[in-house]
């Protein structure tokens, strides 16, 4: 039985509601008195690569855009995050590095994908050191959700994380001062208090955190209930999206001077785990839950545009 819910997850209507409605946020939150022009182009491309990730690797058993929706929705109620020109690179550059990631699914060759898939993780650090401590992480998922894991791919995955830094430090020799590299690279180690930095967040990044948080677990705890009816390879798939989003929401607790970024990339992997309730489930209480979820994200939308 198909309940309202269903109804609206597969309509053609969701993108463009969607996107029209992010826009409207946006120009709410200032994008024309700041100039946030170059932001919101890439959080197109951002929405455009949710798209494709989501019609070139399944992750819905229905005809839906409720991935790159929850994208659009979930990235809206955190506006404070809209002036990040490098944040939004770090988006960009992280569903990118997924794109050819998750096509090596059981393809232990494809080392060019690899060298790709971690070429813009290298590219994304070079915004944001901390990214490349994501690493070793991604390694060990695809050993064991994508099975592509081999040395040589260890090899070419380390080749591509590199490469960003062969080219810049062009940049360093002509200078001859390699301190702001020095420093790229000692800030891996610094790690704030906890205590200090839970000062700095406002009563909107907690909400916003909150929201994200509950509606992943919501989403993770819907899908691994009724993965029975998914393929092998989409349960391996949001195995992946269940770890990195976990542990980019956990990062995010414990080291919250890192929210940027850390929040942009959590909601790369949480969209597809709400995404899947929203758009499966068919009881009455997830009927429920799906007009619940619209009325608390576009609340603390509301509350961190006027706190903008």
């Amino acid at each position: 039985m198909k309940r309202l819910q269903n109804k609206i997850s597969e309509s053609g209507l969701v993108l463009p509601v969607m996107m029209a409605y992010g826009l409207l946020v946006w120009f709410a939150a200032g994008l024309l008195s700041h100039n946030w022009w170059p932001q919101l182009v890439c959080l197109a491309l951002s929405v455009y690569m949710m798209v494709e990730l989501s019609n070139t690797f399944s992750l819905l058993r229905v005809r839906s855009r409720m991935t790159s929706g929850t994208f659009i929705a979930l990235t809206c109620t955190m506006p404070f995050l809209f002036g990040s020109m490098s944040g939004a690179l770090v988006q960009l550059f992280s569903i990118a590095s997924l794109l050819f990631l998750l096509s090596t699914y059981q393809s232990p060759q494809s080392l060019g994908r690899i060298f790709y898939a971690f070429l813009f993780q290298g590219l994304a650090s070079l915004l944001w050191s901390h990214q490349l401590l994501f690493a070793p992480l991604l390694w060990l998922l695809m050993a064991t959700q994508l099975q592509s894991l081999t040395w040589r791919g260890v090899l070419a995955s380390l080749i591509g994380l590199l490469a960003p830094y062969w080219f810049v430090s062009v940049w360093f020799v002509y200078q001859r001062d390699f301190s702001p590299l020095a420093d790229h690279f000692s800030s891996l180690i610094a790690f704030a208090p906890l205590s200090g930095t839970l000062s700095t967040l406002s009563l909107g990044h907690y909400l916003a955190f909150a929201l994200i948080a509950c509606l992943t677990v919501t989403g993770i705890v819907h899908f691994w209930r009724n993965s029975i009816d998914e393929k092998i390879r989409t349960r391996l798939l949001y195995g992946l999206f269940t770890w990195m989003s976990l542990v980019c929401l956990l990062l995010t607790a414990l080291q919250p001077q890192h929210y940027d970024p850390l929040m942009r990339i959590a909601l790369i992997y949480s969209s597809p785990l709400l995404a899947h309730f929203l758009a499966l489930g068919s009881s009455r209480i997830t009927n429920y839950a799906f007009f619940a979820i619209l009325f608390f994200t576009v609340a603390v939308t509301v509350v961190n545009i006027v706190a903008v």
